[in-house]
């Protein structure tokens, strides 16, 4: 199969980090007395040029169909969602680089992004998978490091959402207690504004506040389907980052693959077998394109034994 040698080797991080927040806007209560369900924003596409039909007696315009919805404007979008506030030190203590450091994890975050922008520009994708083989591969670390990494580049715009339905986890890596439930935007009972939330200017967050029981059946739903489609159009980002559970371990990662461009495997290189990537390798093959492989907790004995290389 084919796939973008993307190997990255992230060394394991430091129990002092020392990072401070991203500037962002501080969080602030929503307005209440919207209509739960109604968004401000819909999708929509530009009105195509038709003919004029009058009514012959009254000289009125006859309109035959209702007007479609105004084309959006995605910076009105990220605007309307709740700011937040992340606390430095709960980051740092999570192994989490918000801002730039010279700690040679957070380098290594760095140069992921650049790898992975360089191989999405190449595709024309941006709705990027990332799993592991296995629980306890550190795939919601790499998936919120990397999200960190692409927000801070200015006038960017990036996503990241919580698709783990039955264990979330980047809610409780970002220290954020007061995460809605996920499954009411991708069932259609909220919309985006009421559940995403936004930390600075670059980086909208859908995180999950409630585990799903039947989380493979929502991401099987059409209505999950057209929900992920209508925040894509909404927010416009450059990169949309959907950490997912572990490939291994269910069909979560093949029930999204109408959804997403590709996937990242991101490897432990202290538990993972090269059996287990094979098996991925094998799972995603004709399925959803492998852009790359992160080496996680990387050791270059590990790096051997997997036989890949680097580059």
């Amino acid at each position: 199969m084919s796939m973008h040698r993307m190997l990255m080797s992230l060394p394991e991080r430091r129990e002092d980090i020392g990072v401070s927040a991203m500037s962002g806007d501080k969080f602030a209560p929503r307005p209440q007395g919207r209509a739960s369900g109604i968004s401000l924003f819909r999708p929509g596409q530009p009105a195509p040029e038709t003919a004029i039909t009058y009514d012959l007696a009254t000289g009125r315009e006859i309109f035959s169909a209702a007007l479609p919805a105004p084309v959006l404007n995605p910076g009105r979008v990220w605007e309307s969602l709740g700011p937040v506030q992340l606390s430095g030190e709960h980051l740092a203590g999570n192994g989490l680089f918000p801002a730039s450091s010279s700690e040679p994890a957070a380098a290594a975050f760095d140069q992921l992004r650049s790898r992975l922008l360089h191989g999405l520009a190449q595709k024309g994708w941006r709705r990027i998978a990332i799993t592991s083989p296995t629980h306890g591969c550190g795939k919601s670390l790499v998936a919120t490091n990397l999200a960190l990494a692409l927000a801070r580049r200015p006038a960017s715009r990036t996503v990241l959402i919580d698709l783990d339905l039955r264990r979330p986890r980047l809610a409780d890596l970002l220290g954020i207690a007061d995460a809605p439930p996920l499954e009411d935007f991708l069932t259609g009972a909220q919309p985006l504004e009421g559940v995403f939330r936004r930390f600075g200017r670059t980086l909208a967050l859908g995180l999950n506040g409630t585990p799903v029981e039947m989380a493979s059946e929502l991401l099987h739903s059409p209505d999950t389907m057209q929900a992920l489609a209508a925040m894509t159009e909404q927010l416009d980002p450059e990169v949309v980052l959907c950490d997912l559970p572990p490939a291994l371990v269910g069909d979560d990662v093949l029930a999204m693959a109408p959804a997403l461009d590709a996937v990242l495997l991101v490897t432990d290189g202290t538990r993972s077998t090269p059996d287990e990537i094979r098996a991925c390798e094998r799972m995603f093959d004709s399925r959803l394109p492998l852009l790359g492989v992160v080496l996680n907790r990387a050791q270059e004995k590990a790096a051997r034994r997997f036989g890949y290389g680097r580059g």
